[in-house]
């Protein structure tokens, strides 16, 4: 064999060879591809990520006014008869549906009134009449009901015509919820109407689930918070506000840690103590492929974690894991994408995380555009929209501007995601598309 050495190479060293034979960078998958491949899709993340979390186990007693946007930990079982008593739904009169005229008017003498509170206590005879309030107990034999409105009081007599019906305007004894009957189960978020029921079955108190403790804080040297002077390159920290103010509408217990610096050991330590009081934390930014990103190997270093690129946009670096005891999100750094991920992904985690069960996700709805909406394909977008009724029934949406991951303004302006799947690419004036709604849930 022979050995021939190229001129030009010699002396050039390994590196220089490289470089000779080299003309052209290669790249590496980044958000800006058209097309990804091995990415996860959003509802694969989404259902990784619930299966990861389980609900907290500790329970509280509170009584039920404090009850109040809990998450129910017991079954309920109604005690007692609501209502407690066969009762009128109208102010009338009580009588025997069988002394009621087929044809004609008949008079009826009144001997008393049972009022709401005060019931008349004696039964009735054939051929009388009780006068009865709304919520007055229907006096004994009694099964009818005539609204004063469909009868002609005259002192102590009343003419009642015919066209009535047997039972109407009664209220039956738990006719709302029969003893014995269970009315919530464990997993319930109490409502206003809820503690409502709760308060008509005499129940004072009711054990909800303990609140999910739920920490989070910001990485970045560049970060700044409210009230401190920016220097050259500094930005100001939005993503806690943000966060915070959706942790709120959930009803958890929050700890704001504040901004971390890019120091391997600050990290270190921050995660250290979220963990220890924590059962969630969140971070936003240091999970990309920066190279003072000291995150991602902290988190490798101190829980089990999975590093994920999703086909989303925006928000397509996403972490998720456990340290220790703790479930950990790890959200990208611009602002957009922090609160597109958090909607998609921890809030349905925190919801079943604080005992709720049901559906988890928002609810979606279809609108027509009124605006042209570009994407590429490939990826699942999560577009800023104003939704509208432009009649009973009938929903429109267009576009809340310029859809860039680091425009938190449009999040500002919007009230909704219009949910664009990967293949498609356009969508004209008129098109229908699918909405996921969100004022009031961030």
């Amino acid at each position: 064999m022979i050995n021939q050495r190229c001129p030009i190479l010699e002396g050039a060293g390994i590196n220089g060879a490289l470089m000779m034979q080299r003309n052209e960078i290669e790249k590496q998958p980044s958000c800006e591809d058209e097309l990804n491949t091995g990415l996860l899709t959003v509802a694969e993340a989404q259902a990784r990520i619930l299966e990861g979390v389980t609900p907290v186990a500790a329970t509280e007693a509170l009584p039920v006014r404090d009850a109040l946007g809990r998450v129910l930990a017991e079954d309920i079982v109604s005690p007692i008869d609501v209502p407690s008593h066969t009762n009128s739904a109208m102010d009338g009169y009580a009588v025997r549906a069988a002394d009621l005229p087929a044809s004609g008017v008949r008079e009826f003498p009144v001997p008393g009134t049972s009022w709401a509170g005060r019931p008349w206590l004696t039964p009735i005879e054939p051929g009388q009449a009780v006068q009865i309030m709304t919520g007055g107990m229907m006096p004994a034999d009694a099964d009818t009901v005539v609204m004063q409105e469909h009868a002609e009081r005259d002192g102590n007599t009343v003419r009642i015509g015919s066209g009535h019906r047997r039972g109407q305007n009664v209220r039956a004894a738990g006719e709302d919820i029969a003893t014995g009957q269970q009315v919530f189960s464990p997993g319930k978020r109490l409502t206003a109407a809820d503690t409502g029921v709760l308060a008509s079955l005499g129940l004072g108190g009711v054990r909800v689930f303990r609140r999910p403790r739920v920490a989070f804080f910001s990485t970045g040297d560049e970060l700044r918070s409210v009230g401190q002077p920016l220097g050259p390159g500094e930005i100001y920290d939005s993503n806690r506000y943000t966060l915070y103010g959706m942790l709120r509408k959930l009803d958890v217990e929050i700890i704001d840690m504040g901004v971390v610096r890019d120091k391997r050991e600050l990290i270190e330590q921050a995660f250290h103590d979220a963990v220890a009081g924590a059962d969630a934390i969140i971070t936003t930014g240091g999970v990309s492929v920066g190279e003072a990103d000291f995150v991602k190997e902290t988190l490798e270093k101190l829980g089990n974690m999975s590093f994920w690129k999703i086909a989303m946009k925006p928000g397509r670096p996403v972490t998720f894991g456990r340290i220790r005891d703790a479930v950990f999100f790890g959200l990208p750094g611009n602002p957009v994408s922090v609160m597109v991920t958090y909607f998609q992904f921890v809030r349905p985690a925190l919801l079943k995380m604080a005992g709720e069960t049901g559906a988890l996700g928002a609810f979606t709805l279809r609108a027509r555009t009124t605006s042209a909406l570009r994407k590429r394909p490939g990826r699942y977008e999560f577009q800023r929209g104003v939704l509208e009724q432009s009649a009973p029934g009938e929903f429109t949406v267009r576009s809340a501007g310029a859809q860039g991951s680091g425009i938190l303004r449009s999040m500002s302006e919007a009230n909704c995601f219009i949910l664009l799947d990967p293949d498609r690419t356009s969508v004209e004036i008129g098109e229908e598309v699918e909405v996921q709604p969100f004022q009031n849930l961030i």
